[in-house]
């Protein structure tokens, strides 16, 4: 399975493209879609609209995954940040994909093991787990592991016995 991870934000909107293969976790691409900060809002969401809409072109993923960000000190970064975590949901929704949201608690607890480790820790997880040759920037790392969380997720999900099936014997 083809995964997009995505790490929204209004001036840097980091994403991660991997592939599951089997327990093998292979690295595809990762960066960071960098906006003006003096740009008006819509154009920046334009853009990282825009750069989603050609890496899911380019890369053909079967999944997005985004993070689900709680950010409670400033209303207006907040909203900022709401807005581009919608255009990261609605590039993968418009590619008729399905997107998973996952908060950065289970993010960290499925790449590091810990729900509070540093953003140092979370980049050289995703080295590690990707054979990555340098550690990724911060925001893409952040992708990345979304990514992997979601690889991870997705794996134990297909796993779990169906309720309905239970009775049965079948998964």
């Amino acid at each position: 399975m083809r995964i997009l991870g995505i790490d929204p934000g209004s001036r840097t909107t980091g994403y991660g493209l991997i592939d599951q293969q089997g327990n093998r976790l292979i690295h595809l691409d990762n960066g960071a879609i960098i906006t003006r900060s003096g740009a008006p809002l819509a154009d920046r969401l334009n853009l990282i609209y825009t750069r989603l809409e050609e890496l899911i072109q380019e890369f053909h993923p079967q999944a997005v995954a985004v993070e689900r960000v709680f950010v409670a000190r400033n209303p207006a970064s907040a909203l900022k940040l709401g807005h581009a975590r919608g255009i990261a949901l609605l590039a993968g929704v418009r590619a008729n994909l399905p997107v998973a949201e996952y908060t950065a608690l289970q993010v960290k607890s499925a790449v590091v093991g810990y729900g509070r480790a540093a953003k140092t820790q979370i980049q050289q997880m995703t080295r590690t787990l990707l054979s990555l040759p340098e550690i990724a920037q911060e925001d893409a790392a952040d992708a990345l592991a979304v990514a992997i969380c979601h690889a991870h997720s997705h794996r134990l999900a297909g796993k779990i016995m169906r309720p309905e099936l239970a009775s049965r014997g079948q998964r």
